[in-house]
């Protein structure tokens, strides 16, 4: 069996910038040929990381965009490239939080603590100063909060049993709109792209950051041994959507978005406060007194977070405001 060539998982490469790895990863997928794929040193960090997008796209992409690729997520030469760029991940990961490193037992507090700190200007920028294309691109580049949210939490739930699983699960059936399909979070979420005609940005039009942050839930989400660290990342990530999407919403009732714009962020703004103090009370802290080991490992899955969002919230602000550190402070139209 040969995959299609129609394959859609590398449509967001516009070829700008070089990436050898990542392209002969591209030419041994699409031409059903995974065999050929050899190891080879990627251009920089941009290669590694659109090369290990890819890969997780096997795991993690709609149907509808894999082409038939899927079929070769544990083909030997995949896994093994998979092995070396994930090694290189997790080195990078650690190198970011390491000196930092606090064993703490407290998850409830170290996650709220971490939570605190980790409080991007740009989201003040977004609520009063950016123009309506500066929004938008934002936006893109945000990705809002997470897309595939629903999947991971789901991922995140494997091997979980009793009141914790039912948190996650009621989690869950929050992303699936309670049960109406047109209330479904990533219904909401097309409705504002449609509404703010968002364009989908290219690799090579997002900071590096943005490709590290979204290959931190891939890497994630692949490794059942890195469940702790999930549990811990998606619990930051619920703990900071609400305040994050309250910041949109000032910015898109200030510029006038349409209706069909506000759903999405109205709904994340209510739900994930409830969301993350169940996370944390009710799923986290049982964990940790079933599996106290556990503990510093969630806990250094949201400092993994936590830095992978410092990084990419001061590259776009930097990027739409020529600012440093994400001043709301504008120097450049987009």
């Amino acid at each position: 069996m040969t995959a299609t060539t129609s394959s859609a998982l590398f449509a967001h490469r516009d070829g700008s910038r070089p990436a050898p790895l990542a392209t002969a990863l591209e030419r041994a997928l699409t031409t059903g040929r995974p065999e050929t794929l050899e190891w080879q040193e990627p251009a920089d960090e941009f290669d590694e990381a659109a090369a290990l997008l890819a890969i997780y796209e096997l795991w993690l992409a709609p149907a509808a965009m894999t082409g038939g690729c899927e079929r070769f997520q544990n083909h030997p030469a995949v896994a093994a490239l998979k092995w070396e760029l994930e090694a290189r991940m997790l080195a990078r990961l650690e190198s970011w939080v390491q000196p930092a490193v606090v064993e703490d037992s407290d998850v409830v507090g170290a996650l709220r603590r971490i939570a605190r700190a980790d409080r991007p200007p740009v989201y003040e920028w977004v609520a009063t100063t950016a123009s309506w294309p500066e929004l938008v691109h934002f936006l893109a580049i945000e990705g809002g909060p997470d897309g595939g949210f629903d999947d991971l939490v789901a991922i995140s739930q494997i091997g979980i049993g009793g009141a914790p699983k039912v948190v996650l699960g009621a989690n869950y059936w929050d992303e699936m709109g309670r049960g109406d399909v047109d209330a479904v979070h990533t219904r909401l979420h097309e409705r504002l792209v449609a509404a703010v005609e968002m364009p989908r940005l290219a690799y090579e039009q997002l900071p590096l950051s943005a490709l590290h942050r979204t290959a931190l839930n891939g890497l994630l989400a692949t490794n059942r041994w890195l469940q702790p660290e999930m549990l811990g990342a998606l619990g930051l990530l619920e703990l900071q959507a609400g305040p994050r999407c309250r910041q949109v919403l000032r910015g898109l009732a200030r510029l006038g978005a349409p209706s069909e714009a506000l759903p999405f962020y109205e709904e994340h703004a209510e739900t994930d406060p409830r969301h993350g103090k169940e996370w944390l009370e009710q799923a986290l802290a049982p964990l940790c007194e079933e599996t106290p080991e556990w503990a510093p490992r969630i806990i250094r899955g949201a400092r993994w977070r936590s830095e992978a969002n410092r990084r990419l919230f001061e590259d776009a602000a930097t990027l739409l405001t020529g600012a440093e550190a994400g001043l709301p402070q504008l120097h450049q139209a987009i």
